[in-house]
């Protein structure tokens, strides 16, 4: 079977696995998803993540954060889908939460956070938001 969004998938996964205090969720693995548990990790959102490899298949395994039983991540939603693409200048990107939050954005310079992006004057596809 063919998933039609596999970045939503990985948002709903980790969001589920919060709700019911799971230490680790493992999802199927690509190069966007890495990425973007990169960008995770770097701004303290999840513990950490590695990706192990069966031969042809490769699972991502992310090791969630919580701070006195409670999610790190209050709220984590897909921006741009497969059906209605969003993509933004560098001078129109989106401020999550007045910058508290994380707007994660693909670029041509790969995938970033709202603000690495405006400091490199780039702009791009915004993924999915994150606070």
């Amino acid at each position: 079977m063919s998933m039609t969004d596999p970045i939503a998938d990985m948002l709903a996964r980790i969001k589920n696995a919060q709700a019911v205090r799971k230490r680790t969720v493992a999802m199927p693995s690509s190069t966007l998803k890495a990425s973007i548990a990169q960008v995770l990790k770097d701004e303290g959102y999840i513990r950490d993540f590695r990706v192990e490899s069966e031969g042809v298949k490769s699972e991502l395994h992310i090791e969630l954060k919580y701070v006195e039983g409670r999610g790190v991540i209050d709220r984590l939603e897909r921006f741009s889908k497969p059906g209605r693409r969003r993509y933004f200048g560098k001078d129109d990107i989106p401020r999550v939460l007045n910058g508290l939050g994380v707007a994660i954005i693909s670029t041509s310079n790969g995938v970033m956070t709202d603000a690495q992006a405006r400091a490199q004057g780039q702009g791009g596809e915004v993924l999915c938001l994150v606070a």
